[in-house]
């Protein structure tokens, strides 16, 4: 047989191997199965930042993929200080990243996010590399999985009580230049007379469970300080009213 022919005729074969051995979808007994075309792929409509807090690239692809003291975590990619990235999960599945919390009316990250962790330490800063590479990285995921660029959000926002990443050293305004995430704008002024500044941080998604670590993340996002007393002043409602003019 010509060596091309069999080529074909054996990818062919290969290829049905695979679809007959692909578990079938999961259905219920309780109804009959009437299958409807109009239909796709549950998807991350949210992207969270991470910083891992260790000391190597090789320390925490070790912590994301196996037990450790504090359980099990995983996520999505890892990016190295040098700028070269990893991919632990799948897109489309769920990886443990974003543990308890919620955004806005998501509560349950894990299944709504995509979880990218970068290599520092939380003391010091990212590095230009690493920065470039997470752009590169956000305009990828936001395009092919349509999320919403301006739905970027670090671990601290949605969990203030538990978490601290990305750390004050983080480039938020960067990031929002390169038009992921959201950054105040001077023009917008400041709040108007009667501005509900803790009304507007809710709005905005930080959950107000416990205010002081909601200010305090917002103070580490916005501010770039982990020092402000975690009450909401005059510059604060300047911010949150510039970012509610900006979310849909």
């Amino acid at each position: 047989m010509h060596p091309i022919r069999t080529s074909l005729l054996l990818s062919a074969c290969l290829l049905l191997a695979a679809c007959a051995s692909a578990p079938p979808e999961p259905r219920n007994p309780l109804a009959t199965w009437v299958p409807s075309p109009n239909h796709n792929a549950r998807g991350p409509v949210i992207i969270v930042i991470h910083h891992t807090e260790q000391d190597s690239v090789q320390q925490s692809l070790r912590t994301l993929r196996t037990a450790n003291s504090g359980g099990r975590g995983s996520a999505h990619y890892l990016i190295g200080a040098d700028g070269h990235r990893y991919q632990l999960v799948s897109d489309q599945r769920r990886a443990w990243h974003a543990g308890t919390g919620r955004w806005g009316t998501i509560t349950d990250l894990n299944s709504a996010s995509i979880g990218i962790e970068l290599d520092n330490n939380g003391r010091t800063p990212f590095s230009a590399a690493q920065i470039e590479s997470l752009i590169v990285l956000l305009r990828d995921l936001t395009a092919r999985l349509d999320i919403p660029p301006r739905q970027v959000i670090g671990h601290a926002d949605l969990a203030p009580t538990r978490k601290q990443d990305p750390s004050r050293f983080f480039p938020w305004q960067q990031l929002a230049e390169a038009g992921f995430g959201v950054w105040p704008r001077a023009s917008d002024g400041p709040a108007p007379e009667g501005f509900d500044a803790w009304n507007a941080l809710a709005r905005f998604g930080y959950p107000l469970e416990d205010r002081d670590a909601a200010v305090a993340a917002f103070h580490r996002r916005f501010r770039g300080s982990d020092d402000l007393p975690k009450t909401l002043d005059a510059e604060d409602a300047r911010i949150l009213y510039s970012l509610l003019l900006q979310t849909p």
